[in-house]
C-alpha cells in the first residue's frame, strides 16, 4: 500500500512516521514552499501526545519540560497547584514541524514542498491527488492532513469553521521577569481574560492569552489590538500585563474548531488531525490529538481494521474533546460564540467517553487493536 499524505505539518509528518513503522509506503506533499509552520506559535505536549511520538520512535528534543501547573486568580491569589503527571513539554510549533520533518527525511521518505492541494480521483483501488503546479500523486489512499483550513476536506465535506468566541494574543519576552518556578506552566485565570505562561530555561518568557470577543475582521491595527489586550489585563493585580508590555511582537488569531464535524472519509480519502477535528485552543490538546490519529491509523491499517475501524476508535476521544474545549471557551465568551446549540448535541452525542487518556490502551503500538 502507498498513503499519499497532504499536509506536511504536525499531523502529516507524524502520519507518515507511524505508516512507515506499520510498513506502509508513504509520500508527503506540503502546500508551503518551506516547513509550512506558524513561526510565531508555540504550544503544550500533553503527556499522551508525548506517549505517541515515542510509541513511533520520536523524542522531541526542543523546547523545554513542564512538570507542574499553577492557577492564581486576578488578585494574585494562589487558587491550585498540581502536578503535571508524565511527560509535558512546551515547544515552538515551527521547531516541532522541522524535528518532524527531518525525521520524515532520515527514514528516507519523500516530502515534496510547494505542492498546493487542488483536487483528487478515485478510480477502483487508487486515488490520484492534483496540485496547482501541475503535479500528481497516486496511491492507495489520500489522507488530508492539512489542517483546519484543509482543501482536502473543502472537497470532501465542506463543513465550515466555527468561531469559538474568543481572540489568541500569544508572544515571546526576553526582558519580562515574571515569578515563576523552573519547568512551570503559570496559568491566570483573570477578571476579563485567560492567560497562561511558562519561563525557559534560559529565561524567556512565552505566553499566551485569551480574550473574549467579536472575531477579528482586518480593520483593527496591531498597536490598537496590544492596547486592547493590555487594557483588559491591566486591572488584574497580576504580572500578565507587565509581560505584555515587555512583549516587542505581539500576535493574534481567532480561535475557531469544527462543530459539527465532518465525514472523515469518502472512499479512498481520509481527513485526519484539525482537518477532521479541530477544537478550540482551552485544552491545549490539538497536537497530541493528532499524534494519537498517527498512531492509532497506522495500527488500524495494520491489524486489517481499516478506516471504519479507525473513525470507531477514534471519533468519540476526539469529539469529546472539542466539546470539552468547547465548554471552557464558552464559560469566557457566552457572548460571542457561534452556534452553540451544536456543541450541546455534540456533547450528548459522546457523554459516556471516559475522560482519561487512552482508555482503551490503543496507543501501545505492539498491542493488538480491539476488532
Amino acid at each position: 500500500m502507498h498513503v499519499v499524505i497532504v499536509g506536511g505539518g504536525i499531523a502529516g509528518t507524524a502520519a507518515a512516521l507511524a505508516l512507515d513503522k506499520a510498513g506502509f509506503s508513504v509520500s508527503v506533499h506540503e502546500a508551503h514552499a518551506d516547513s509550512g509552520a506558524d513561526i510565531g506559535a508555540f504550544l503544550t505536549l500533553a503527556d499522551n501526545g508525548m506517549r505517541a511520538l515515542r510509541e513511533i520512535g520520536v523524542v522531541p528534543q526542543a523546547g523545554f519540560p513542564l512538570t507542574a501547573l499553577r492557577l492564581t486568580g486576578s488578585s494574585g491569589e494562589e487558587l491550585a497547584v498540581s502536578a503535571l503527571g508524565g511527560a509535558y513539554r512546551c515547544v515552538r510549533r515551527a521547531e516541532l514541524c522541522e524535528l518532524l520533518q527531518a525525521e520524515v527525511r532520515s527514514r528516507g521518505l519523500r516530502i515534496e514542498h510547494g505542492a498546493r492541494f487542488v483536487s483528487a480521483e478515485q478510480d477502483g483501488d487508487r486515488v490520484v491527488a492534483r496540485f496547482a503546479d501541475g503535479r500528481e500523486a497516486a496511491g492507495d489512499l489520500l489522507i488530508g492532513a492539512d489542517g483546519l483550513n484543509s482543501a482536502v476536506r473543502a472537497l470532501l465535506d465542506p463543513v465550515p469553521k466555527r468561531y469559538a468566541g474568543q481572540q489568541v494574543f500569544y508572544g515571546y519576552s526576553d526582558r519580562a521577569e515574571p515569578p515563576h518556578e523552573p519547568e512551570h506552566i503559570e496559568m491566570v485565570r483573570g477578571s476579563g481574560s485567560s492567560f497562561g505562561y511558562a519561563v525557559s530555561p534560559e529565561g524567556r518568557t512565552y505566553w499566551f492569552a485569551r480574550l473574549a470577543a467579536p472575531p477579528l475582521d482586518g480593520a483593527e491595527t496591531a498597536a490598537a489590538m496590544r492596547t486592547r489586550l493590555l487594557a483588559a489585563l491591566r486591572p488584574d493585580a497580576t504580572p500578565t500585563a507587565d509581560i505584555v508590555a515587555a512583549t516587542d511582537d505581539v500576535l493574534v488569531t481567532n480561535a475557531h474548531d469544527l462543530v459539527p464535524t465532518p465525514r472523515w472519509r469518502s472512499g479512498r480519502v481520509l481527513l485526519i488531525g484539525d482537518a477532521a477535528h479541530a477544537a478550540s485552543p482551552a485544552t491545549g490538546q490539538g497536537a497530541s490529538m493528532a499524534f494519537e490519529d498517527a498512531v492509532v491509523l497506522a495500527k488500524s491499517l495494520r491489524d486489517n481494521l481499516g478506516l471504519d475501524g479507525y473513525e470507531r476508535l477514534r471519533r468519540p476521544r476526539v469529539e469529546r474533546n472539542i466539546v470539552r474545549s468547547a465548554q471552557l471557551t464558552a464559560a469566557l465568551a457566552p457572548d460571542h460564540v457561534e452556534r452553540g446549540d451544536e456543541v450541546e448535541r455534540l456533547r450528548l452525542r459522546h457523554g459516556d467517553v471516559p475522560a482519561e487518556d487512552d482508555p482503551l490502551g490503543l496507543l501501545d503500538w505492539d498491542a493488538e487493536l480491539p476488532s
